[in-house]
């Protein structure tokens, strides 16, 4: 039923739903399912995802402020429910579907979620339609991707940039070019060439250690000549 707010290119705000819980509240749901279902397609969500104040004001022009009280507004109406988790330190989302799904019945009737299930436009004046595939937004769902793997973050910002760079025309990412694409298999093989580079360095170390420990016992010995 959440797919009824929303698809991968655009935002869908019902009016209806906006009367109800009020308008910036059904703004950020609408968001929020967005990138919820761009973690599901991805097989990467129990129902908890994350996304960043700093996202959700570019897609949705909601400042921290109104987030903050709109996020209050959809707990509190029990649609909602929030935590944080992780080092660093995330918020994680988590859409109520079932009571989501009672607004829907008084904003909805059984045909136009029918035709709504189809991608069809119900009618002018029950929805707006908000444009969000942009280039910018796809690489920050990209980086939320990404992110949410345990590697080293130093790794993660290298695949980050390394895979989001733009083409000529600036509107596909170097991911986004391949045939085939499985974020946690690249990233697994790309984690693993970095440790291979990362190797010599250590034995560097150890090697540079063992030196410093000879100099010192040569040193001590020269002094004992005194």
């Amino acid at each position: 039923m959440k797919h009824l707010l929303s698809s991968s290119a655009f935002l869908v705000l019902n009016k209806e739903l906006a009367r109800q819980v009020g308008l910036k509240e059904a703004v950020l749901l609408a968001d929020l399912i967005s990138k919820e279902e761009y973690f599901i397609a991805n097989g990467m969500t129990d129902g908890w995802f994350f996304n960043t104040a700093k996202n959700i004001e570019r897609d949705t022009c909601l400042t921290t402020h109104q987030q903050s009280r709109a996020i209050k507004r959809l707990e509190d109406l029990g649609i909602l429910e929030t935590k944080v988790v992780g080092i660093p330190a995330k918020k994680h989302f988590k859409i109520i579907e079932n009571k989501l799904l009672s607004y829907f019945n008084t904003s909805f009737k059984e045909s136009d979620k029918q035709v709504f299930k189809k991608g069809k436009t119900i009618n002018k004046n029950k929805e707006i339609i908000i444009t969000n595939n942009t280039i910018s937004n796809r690489r920050d769902s990209f980086v939320l991707e990404v992110m949410a793997f345990d590697y080293n973050k130093k790794i993660l910002e290298g695949f980050i940039d390394y895979w989001t760079e733009p083409n000529k025309s600036k509107t596909k990412m170097k991911f986004e070019l391949n045939q085939t694409w499985a974020t946690n298999l690249r990233l697994k093989n790309w984690a693993a060439r970095q440790k291979q580079y990362d190797a010599p360095t250590k034995i560097n170390k150890n090697k540079l250690t063992k030196n410093i420990d000879t100099m010192k016992n040569v040193l001590n010995k020269l002094n004992g000549y005194d």
